[in-house]
């Protein structure tokens, strides 16, 4: 059976006795580090697919957008003060407006921001202000202010939420998320803004580009739009003080350079073309949360026969078929959803639940063991804990019953009665 504890426990189980002074590689102030900048980069290496998984994975319709956002974010890499670092810049498959940086400049982007983006200029101050953190090791301060230091929370990654339609939901122990879905420290975002704007002007851009986003990041935040509160502004809070430092800078260095708004609408024009279908998708996702499930059901119709490559409708058409009792439906679109993006666990995470419900314990163990080698969950370990009790594997489902009683709550406590009576 595949540990749970990755690598990277073991490394955030020792920094705490490596302390010492290191210079900040942008700002060139000496600082205290408990992380050294090999663990960093291992951190970020191993925690960034199980991140954009439970951020929605990969937006993988449209390849041509990562090629192009990684384009642009490799540029402005070169000219920050850490051009040695292996970035790696991915498209996400989220609604929601954000950006995130991990350790090691392990960086990603959600195609929820990229609609509201009008030109290659704007795209660089989102990507230019995430290499800071990166470069600035912005993430690895937070960990060692105590964050994320919890070696017995180490592992577990997700759980199910109690509104199920909110799907999987972060659990205490999801390293890479953690330190993705924090929020800065106004110090840190100020700090990010200013030496953002410089790498922006350096690879080329307006540096007025920043300013404007964060002019229109304030007003979206007075005006309290919900997806950007869960996204952006719950990682990157806005001020009237970044816009005020923002267009001091911007005004030093000068207000001109590529804004590029032809090439990134053309860049962009695909994933406009399909707002469409992933509107009926959130459409879709509201209604199930009310539980009109007809209506839910012609809704995620919709998106499907908008754009029929698209696994994540599959997914959820599942989920509704599920709630309305039709299995054997939800089965066929579950299988749909893992054939078109077989990587991504949650697919594989809801194909096996639902296959243990219609008792087909091989199908069953094999999607869930899938999931959990490349996100781990206590439900995952908890069902095929159970799945290898009624195959007569007591030693393994010893294991997975022991494992998934490190998660706590309903599904730990579950868990631990189970392993109880088997011991």
């Amino acid at each position: 059976m595949r540990t749970i504890f990755p690598k990277v426990v073991g490394l955030l189980m020792t920094i705490v006795t490596l302390a010492g002074c290191s210079v900040n590689p942008v700002t060139g102030e000496r600082e205290l580090s408990l992380v050294s900048e090999g663990q960093e980069r291992s951190i970020g290496q191993e925690q960034y697919v199980p991140t954009q998984q439970t951020q929605g994975g990969q937006f993988y319709l449209d390849p041509e957008l990562t090629v192009y956002v990684r384009e642009v974010g490799q540029k402005l890499a070169r000219v920050s003060d850490r051009p040695d670092l292996p970035y790696e810049f991915v498209v996400l498959n989220n609604s929601t407006p954000n950006a995130w940086a991990l350790p090691g400049g392990k960086i990603a982007i959600n195609r929820g921001l990229l609609v509201k983006l009008e030109d290659e200029a704007q795209l660089a101050s989102v990507l230019a202000h995430e290499i800071v953190h990166a470069a600035a090791r912005h993430g690895a301060q937070r960990m060692q202010q105590g964050m994320i230091i919890s070696a017995g929370m180490a592992g577990l990654g997700l759980a199910l939420s109690d509104n199920e339609w909110a799907g999987l939901v972060m659990g205490g122990a999801a390293v890479g998320a953690q330190v993705a879905l924090a929020q800065y420290s106004q110090g840190d975002e100020l700090e990010s803004d200013a030496y953002g704007i410089r790498y922006m002007h350096q690879a080329g851009y307006d540096p007025q580009a920043a300013v404007e986003l964060q002019e229109l990041f304030l007003a979206l935040s007075k005006g309290r739009e919900s997806s950007w509160l869960e996204g952006l502004f719950a990682t990157h809070p806005p001020s009237a003080r970044r816009v005020e430092e923002n267009r001091k800078l911007a005004r030093e260095l000068g207000a001109n350079g590529f804004r590029g708004r032809d090439v990134y609408q053309r860049r962009t024009a695909k994933l406009r073309s399909l707002q469409p279908a992933y509107d009926a998708h959130q459409k879709a996702m509201k209604l199930a949360s009310e539980k009109q499930l007809d209506e839910a059901l012609a809704a995620i119709n919709t998106a499907i026969e908008m754009e029929p490559r698209e696994a994540m409708f599959y997914a959820l058409r599942g989920r509704i078929y599920q709630s309305k009792g039709e299995r054997e439906r939800a089965r066929t679109d579950f299988d749909k959803a893992v054939s078109l993006y077989p990587e991504m666990f949650e697919y594989q995470l809801y194909n096996g639940l639902n296959a243990l419900a219609m008792n087909d314990l091989a199908k069953a163990r094999n999607h869930l063991e899938n999931a959990n080698e490349v996100v781990p969950t206590a439900i995952g370990y908890l069902r095929l804990g159970d799945i290898a009790v009624q195959q007569g594997r007591t030693q393994q489902a010893r294991q997975y019953y022991a494992t998934a009683a490190q998660a706590g709550g309903d599904l730990g406590a579950e868990a631990q009665q189970k392993l109880s009576r088997l011991e």
